[in-house]
């Protein structure tokens, strides 16, 4: 009995080495997370966003979480796939824009509505509330990191845009169904695509002009193939895109619990904000650089820009009721959205 007993003992204490061991090994493991986007490296928030926030995560992770950037598509496939590629595990995290996929992110959408959105660090933390407490259902096939939005949108085109008058007819490109809706009603003609062709559309003929917030234009050469830009009185844009970075669901859930922390830690609405300033930070820079081009800005006065709202507005009661035959109260929803970005404007 004696014998049998120091036998079971010793191999009760090897199991528990063992175990100890391999969960040793665990906390000790170096994950490599691959992170692909759309843009070039030198655009706004791959340079100033997504890279800081690699580095972050390295270093909180003491060098135990690797992150490998992929630029521009390296990884293959198109911009409107990125969700997907980070759902599916293609990729372990992206960047991307929610209106790349039309219909989709329905609850989320409200944020595109015309003269909705304005400061994006304003607005980025107002989405990132909003999608947690009403569209969190949205996103429960990946790990989210954040949402945000990008700063006020506006138009940059060949002719001058100096009122709904001149708009009518021109080739403009739109970034999601919503804004399509909106061009259309403002009698433009809308062309969809993703951003990254709008340099090749622009200097082919495709399209006469471009809706993008001032902070993409360097990055697109804008101020060079356009010589005219539009804005609007008010803190609001004329639109907004929505983005979203996420996670592919089991590689977090893999992570041991104190590298799932780094990544918790670096999720939510104070990266969220850090993406929005980026936005803010680069309107500014994208705006110098049109006017040391010498580049015609017109600003739309208070009358013109709610002739504008005005005629925009269908577009939301558009969503309404179609989020209505979707059984979702698009009213309120987009009522919670100002309150929201209201309560982040204090």
């Amino acid at each position: 009995m004696s014998f049998l007993k120091r036998r079971t003992t010793l191999a009760a204490l090897g199991a528990a080495l063992t175990t100890l061991m391999a969960g040793s090994a665990l906390a000790q493991q170096t994950v490599t997370l691959r992170l692909h986007q759309f843009l070039p490296p030198q655009a706004p928030i791959p340079s100033k966003a997504l890279v800081p926030w690699a580095k972050k995560i390295e270093a909180e992770s003491g060098g135990r979480i690797k992150v490998q950037l992929f630029h521009a598509m390296a990884m293959g496939g198109t911009p409107p796939q990125l969700f997907d590629q980070a759902r599916d595990g293609v990729a372990d995290i992206t960047w991307t824009v929610l209106g790349y996929t039309p219909g989709r992110f329905n609850k989320s959408e409200v944020f595109e509505l015309p003269f909705m959105g304005g400061v994006s660090e304003q607005s980025s933390r107002a989405f990132q509330e909003y999608v947690e407490k009403f569209a969190a259902d949205e996103f429960r096939s990946v790990k989210l990191i954040a949402v945000h939005t990008h700063g006020p949108g506006l138009f940059h085109t060949k002719q001058p845009v100096t009122g709904l008058e001149s708009l009518r007819g021109m080739k403009i490109r739109g970034g999601s169904r919503i804004i399509n809706n909106m061009l259309g009603k403002l009698g433009a003609t809308p062309v969809g695509m993703p951003v990254p062709a709008v340099t090749e559309a622009l200097s082919k003929g495709v399209i006469d002009g471009t809706t993008i917030p001032w902070e993409v234009t360097p990055s697109l050469k804008i101020t060079e193939l356009v010589k005219n830009h539009t804005t609007f009185a008010g803190k609001e844009g004329l639109f907004t895109q929505t983005f979203a970075f996420t996670m592919n669901r089991t590689a977090y859930d893999k992570l041991p619990a104190d590298l799932k922390k780094v990544i918790d830690n670096n999720s939510g609405v104070e990266t969220a904000a850090m993406f929005g300033r980026v936005m803010d930070d680069a309107d500014k820079v994208g705006r110098d650089i049109a006017v040391k081009a010498g580049n015609n800005i017109v600003a739309l006065d208070v009358a013109e820009t709610q002739r504008w709202r005005r005629t925009a507005g269908a577009v939301e009661a558009d969503w309404v009721k179609e989020m209505k035959g979707k059984n979702i109260d698009g009213a309120k929803l987009a009522s919670e959205a100002r309150a929201l970005i209201a309560k982040h404007a204090k």
